[in-house]
Protein backbone atom coordinates (compact mmCIF):
# COMPACT_ATOMS: atom_id res chain seq x y z
CA UNK A 1 0.00 0.00 0.00
CA UNK A 2 1.16 3.39 -0.62
CA UNK A 3 -0.52 7.17 0.18
CA UNK A 4 -1.19 8.68 -3.20
CA UNK A 5 -2.53 11.97 -4.08
CA UNK A 6 -5.31 12.19 -6.92
CA UNK A 7 -8.38 13.91 -8.03
CA UNK A 8 -11.44 13.28 -10.18
CA UNK A 9 -9.31 14.36 -13.70
CA UNK A 10 -6.16 11.22 -12.89
CA UNK A 11 -9.12 8.69 -12.67
CA UNK A 12 -10.95 10.05 -16.01
CA UNK A 13 -7.42 10.62 -17.92
CA UNK A 14 -7.23 7.07 -16.87
CA UNK A 15 -10.09 5.82 -18.33
CA UNK A 16 -9.89 7.77 -21.36
CA UNK A 17 -6.60 6.30 -22.34
CA UNK A 18 -8.32 2.85 -23.36
CA UNK A 19 -4.76 1.27 -24.17
CA UNK A 20 -3.96 1.90 -20.47
CA UNK A 21 -7.80 0.86 -19.25
CA UNK A 22 -8.08 -1.85 -21.50
CA UNK A 23 -4.94 -3.60 -21.08
CA UNK A 24 -5.47 -3.02 -16.98
CA UNK A 25 -9.09 -4.77 -17.76
CA UNK A 26 -7.78 -7.92 -20.03
CA UNK A 27 -5.09 -8.34 -17.50
CA UNK A 28 -7.29 -8.17 -14.21
CA UNK A 29 -10.38 -10.02 -15.91
CA UNK A 30 -7.99 -12.92 -17.27
CA UNK A 31 -6.36 -13.00 -13.45
CA UNK A 32 -9.91 -13.25 -11.90
CA UNK A 33 -10.82 -15.58 -14.49
CA UNK A 34 -9.37 -19.02 -12.81
CA UNK A 35 -11.04 -21.76 -14.79
CA UNK A 36 -10.39 -19.75 -18.25
CA UNK A 37 -13.57 -20.48 -19.69
CA UNK A 38 -13.97 -16.53 -20.83
CA UNK A 39 -16.55 -15.46 -18.50
CA UNK A 40 -16.11 -14.61 -14.63
CA UNK A 41 -19.04 -16.85 -12.55
CA UNK A 42 -20.29 -15.50 -8.70
CA UNK A 43 -17.28 -17.62 -7.12
CA UNK A 44 -14.81 -15.96 -9.11
CA UNK A 45 -16.33 -12.13 -8.44
CA UNK A 46 -16.28 -12.91 -5.04
CA UNK A 47 -12.82 -13.77 -4.21
CA UNK A 48 -12.34 -10.55 -5.60
CA UNK A 49 -15.07 -8.78 -3.64
CA UNK A 50 -14.15 -10.08 -0.61
CA UNK A 51 -10.45 -9.59 -0.66
CA UNK A 52 -10.87 -5.60 -1.19
CA UNK A 53 -12.64 -5.93 2.39
CA UNK A 54 -14.49 -2.83 1.49
CA UNK A 55 -17.29 -3.81 3.81
CA UNK A 56 -15.57 -5.68 6.52
CA UNK A 57 -13.46 -2.69 7.47
CA UNK A 58 -14.16 0.60 8.99
CA UNK A 59 -11.47 3.11 8.33
CA UNK A 60 -8.96 -0.11 8.46
CA UNK A 61 -10.20 -1.54 11.26
CA UNK A 62 -11.84 -4.93 11.08
CA UNK A 63 -15.78 -4.83 11.77
CA UNK A 64 -17.97 -7.53 12.08
CA UNK A 65 -20.57 -7.95 9.64
CA UNK A 66 -23.74 -9.70 9.54
CA UNK A 67 -23.12 -12.64 6.86
CA UNK A 68 -26.45 -11.94 5.49
CA UNK A 69 -25.78 -9.08 4.93
CA UNK A 70 -22.38 -8.93 3.34
CA UNK A 71 -24.04 -11.84 1.12
CA UNK A 72 -26.94 -9.60 -0.09
CA UNK A 73 -24.57 -6.77 -0.71
CA UNK A 74 -21.73 -9.12 -3.10
CA UNK A 75 -24.90 -10.70 -5.30
CA UNK A 76 -26.24 -6.97 -5.46
CA UNK A 77 -22.32 -5.69 -6.99
CA UNK A 78 -22.30 -9.03 -9.18
CA UNK A 79 -25.60 -8.00 -10.55
CA UNK A 80 -24.68 -4.37 -11.64
CA UNK A 81 -21.52 -6.21 -13.90
CA UNK A 82 -23.83 -8.94 -15.29
CA UNK A 83 -25.48 -6.97 -17.34
CA UNK A 84 -27.58 -9.76 -19.44
CA UNK A 85 -28.32 -11.44 -16.21
CA UNK A 86 -26.88 -14.20 -17.77
CA UNK A 87 -24.98 -15.44 -14.70
CA UNK A 88 -21.74 -15.30 -15.70
CA UNK A 89 -19.74 -11.49 -16.12
CA UNK A 90 -17.79 -11.33 -19.70
CA UNK A 91 -14.99 -8.99 -20.30
CA UNK A 92 -16.97 -6.69 -22.40
CA UNK A 93 -19.57 -6.31 -18.80
CA UNK A 94 -16.58 -6.28 -16.82
CA UNK A 95 -14.96 -3.79 -18.74
CA UNK A 96 -18.26 -1.23 -18.77
CA UNK A 97 -19.05 -1.57 -15.04
CA UNK A 98 -15.73 -1.14 -14.01
CA UNK A 99 -15.49 2.09 -16.19
CA UNK A 100 -18.72 3.35 -15.26
CA UNK A 101 -17.52 2.51 -10.86
CA UNK A 102 -14.14 4.81 -12.14
CA UNK A 103 -16.43 7.25 -13.52
CA UNK A 104 -18.32 7.70 -10.57
CA UNK A 105 -15.41 7.94 -8.22
CA UNK A 106 -14.11 10.77 -10.30
CA UNK A 107 -17.40 12.85 -9.79
CA UNK A 108 -17.46 12.19 -6.67
CA UNK A 109 -13.65 13.44 -6.10
CA UNK A 110 -14.17 16.34 -8.62
CA UNK A 111 -10.69 18.28 -9.08
CA UNK A 112 -9.28 18.97 -5.49
CA UNK A 113 -6.84 16.36 -5.03
CA UNK A 114 -6.84 14.32 -2.03
CA UNK A 115 -4.47 12.18 -0.12
CA UNK A 116 -5.66 8.34 -0.21
CA UNK A 117 -4.06 4.84 0.66
CA UNK A 118 -3.98 2.69 -2.35
CA UNK A 119 -3.65 -1.13 -3.14
CA UNK A 120 -0.06 -1.87 -5.30
CA UNK A 121 -1.99 -3.51 -8.10
CA UNK A 122 -5.48 -1.24 -7.86
CA UNK A 123 -7.22 0.56 -11.06
CA UNK A 124 -6.65 3.78 -9.19
CA UNK A 125 -3.01 3.13 -7.95
CA UNK A 126 -2.50 2.24 -11.97
CA UNK A 127 -3.90 6.15 -12.71
CA UNK A 128 -1.79 7.91 -10.48
CA UNK A 129 1.23 6.10 -11.66
CA UNK A 130 -0.02 6.65 -15.82
CA UNK A 131 -0.46 10.37 -14.50
CA UNK A 132 2.84 10.25 -12.97
CA UNK A 133 4.58 8.96 -15.64
CA UNK A 134 2.93 11.33 -18.34
CA UNK A 135 4.51 14.10 -16.04
CA UNK A 136 7.97 12.64 -16.29
CA UNK A 137 8.16 12.21 -19.76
Amino acid sequence: MSVEVLDGATIVSFVEDEEAFNGLIHDRFSNLDTNHDGFLSYAEMLKEFQSLRVFETHFGIDVKRDPDELAHVYDSLFVKFDHDANGAVDLEEFKKETKRMMLAMANGLGFLPVQMVLEEDSFLKKAVEREAMKMDA
